[in-house]
């Protein structure tokens, strides 16, 4: 293929490429051909860097079925355009406008979803590693001033990057920006040279979405108060990324020591994080969402702000989040996860149920064990055995006990302590998550408390030198 009078753009991408690293010699690359001048000159340009990059190119076009017979007309040209390359393609439909309509999106939001889905499942058919798109400097410029006006943070700043991984469909697909060293101009007068006819998407200049509001009314009213704005904000978004790297690694390195995942959650040791600065404590809650979520869409700076303000709330306090999940503040550390009850040790209590003295009971989730050991073998156990195990004078707790969940006014006296507490205020005290306080089970006679259960007994009730029968409880979840 003739190069002719634009070599010097094929060099400018080629250099992009080999600095950015964003292609290997071997691979085998989809290139997304919409039929518009900045695709149609990425294929060009991919197409005569092919040899000396070692590549191996694959088209992709996707009929968003948004446009009748014009959408139509522009799967024919792509198609006419790689069959004249003698390049293999794909030229597919979906029915966008269906996808729209059963879910809340924009209808740009849901055309981008099913196009990265077709372009995830044609590189998996394909056996390729990465997808090309033909975003240019123009669409970054756009890019972050769209994320500006919608109140990014520092990582919607970074604008529109080289290399992309992005999570569709549960797979893993990672997208290239080989063109965005290049103008959309530069796309143009490529497309001219080369004596292509690109097709002309009259979307694109459509009032309502907000890039075409950002493209043909506030970046011209901009460059009226400063001519070079577009320079202005790509050094903006160059350093934006670069202090987003910085801080983003600096992250990683402390996550292993102050975050764990357990089960759907995350949990966040509090006194740890609190001695971070607020630029690591927003870049840690970044990546403790997105391990849950699998990316950060829709997590928005202002769901990051709300959280950072309320670190130093009471516990208890929950900040609901998008997709279902909550950020939890707990006494001695922060949960991120879809139920506040995720990390709960104890299942739901349902009623109460009396205990057999002795055998076994089955309640709610728990296998409750009673048996009446002699004194000397309470001695040689050393006393309370663990949380959920525990010994008892029988004489005074006698043999009608029962298990419950904490009522309204419940009160005992603590092991050690000499007056009466509440159930409830014991528990915030023993820094009890208030989601789970519904859910330990309390061992009663009567109305008198005998145990706190993983907590505490009632002193009254304590195995004492005169003691003659000792009462052994042990709870086990079934």
């Amino acid at each position: 293929m003739k190069t002719g009078k634009n070599s010097g753009l094929e060099q400018k991408v080629l250099a992009y490429l080999r600095e950015k690293k964003l292609v290997s010699p071997g691979e085998r690359l989809v290139v997304a051909v919409s039929g518009g001048p900045d695709s149609v000159c990425l294929l060009y340009i991919l197409s005569s860097l092919q040899k000396e990059l070692g590549l191996e190119l694959h088209v992709a076009h996707l009929n968003h079925q948004l446009r009748g017979k014009e959408s139509a007309v522009d799967a024919k040209y792509v198609a006419r355009l790689a069959k004249r390359l003698g390049i293999s393609a794909t030229i597919a439909s979906r029915d966008v406008k269906s996808y729209w309509q059963q879910r809340r999106l924009s209808l740009e939001e849901a055309a981008r979803e099913v196009r990265y889905s077709f372009l995830a499942a044609v590189a998996q058919e394909e056996g390729a590693v990465k997808v090309a798109v033909g975003h240019t400097s123009d669409d970054h410029i756009e890019t972050v001033l769209m994320h500006l006006i919608r109140g990014s943070g520092t990582r919607g700043l970074r604008g529109l990057l080289p290399v992309n991984k992005l999570k569709v469909s549960g797979n893993s697909l990672t997208v290239i920006r080989p063109l965005l060293c290049l103008s959309r101009q530069d796309t143009i007068a490529y497309c001219r040279a080369h004596k292509l006819k690109p097709r002309l998407d009259a979307s694109n200049l459509a009032p309502q979405p907000l890039r075409n509001k950002v493209r043909h009314h506030l970046l011209p009213e901009l460059r009226k108060y400063n001519p070079q704005i577009d320079r202005a904000l790509f050094r903006l978004s160059r350093t934006a990324s670069d202090d987003f790297d910085f801080v983003e690694a600096e992250a990683r390195r402390l996550m292993k020591n102050i975050i764990k995942r357990d089960k759907n959650s995350v949990v966040i040791n509090k006194k740890s994080f609190l001695a971070l600065t607020p630029a690591l404590q927003r870049h840690l809650l970044r990546l403790s969402i997105e391990s849950l979520l699998g990316n950060l869409k829709d997590i928005e700076a202002g769901h990051i702000e709300d959280i950072i303000e309320a670190l130093a709330k009471p516990a208890g306090k929950v900040i609901g989040l998008p997709f279902g999940i909550n950020f939890t503040i707990e006494y001695d550390r922060y949960v991120v996860s879809p139920d506040s009850l995720s990390l709960c040790p104890f299942p739901a209590l349902e009623g109460e149920m009396d205990l057999k003295i002795t055998g076994k009971t089955v309640f709610s989730g728990w296998e409750v064990d009673a048996a009446v050991i002699e004194p000397s073998a309470f001695k040689s156990r050393g006393g309370e055995i663990n949380d959920f195990s525990a010994c008892f004078d029988l004489d005074r707790a006698g043999n009608k006990l029962a298990v419950r969940r904490r009522l309204p006014g419940d009160r005992f006296q603590p092991l050690g302590m000499e007056n009466l507490k509440k159930i409830n205020i014991f528990m915030i005290d023993a820094r009890i998550p208030q989601a789970w306080r519904r859910r330990v089970p309390i061992v009663c006679a009567g109305n008198n408390i005998l145990w706190v259960v993983g907590w505490r007994i009632d002193d009254h009730y304590k195995v004492r030198p005169d003691t003659k029968n000792v009462l052994l409880l042990e709870f086990k979840r079934t």
